[in-house]
């Protein structure tokens, strides 16, 4: 089995670079040390970045991170999970930390051979679906 590639490599820097371009059409994209982009979308922090899982296999990762710091109960993780159910692309999750907890939606998808209209298109279907779930777990 070989390992990744530079052309592997080049081709998720791409996909990344195509995404970050679409979206910085709508919104402020900033690179962080690790490369990842990040930037804001309804009120969630998101990072977003491309990897290539083997040839021909590159990833979008998105992580959002929907609310902080909120009181660990169990009404929290009822609407969490009222927000799984609806939800068309991604997970949310509850990670707790003492009394608090931090809700965190991800979504992983199959990127290479979108065209650079459809995966803006995907990014804003998945981005909008963080949106809607955000309501109701922020005061």
């Amino acid at each position: 089995m070989s390992g990744v590639g530079i052309d592997d490599a080049t081709s998720a820097e791409e996909l990344q670079a195509r995404a970050g371009a679409g979206l910085s059409r709508l919104m402020e994209i900033t690179v962080a040390d690790d490369g990842s982009l990040g930037f804001e979308y309804g009120g969630a922090l998101c990072s977003m970045r491309a990897v290539n899982l083997s040839d021909g296999l590159d990833v979008l990762t998105l992580t959002c991170v929907l609310a902080w710091d909120r009181p660990l109960r169990p009404a929290l993780h009822k609407r969490v999970a009222d927000r799984n159910d609806a939800l068309q692309f991604g997970t949310i999750s509850i990670v707790g930390h003492g009394k608090l907890a931090d809700i965190i939606m991800r979504y992983t998808f199959p990127a290479a051979g979108l065209t650079d209209a459809a995966l803006t298109t995907m990014l804003l279907l998945i981005l909008s679906g963080a949106e809607r779930c955000r309501k109701g777990l922020v005061p």
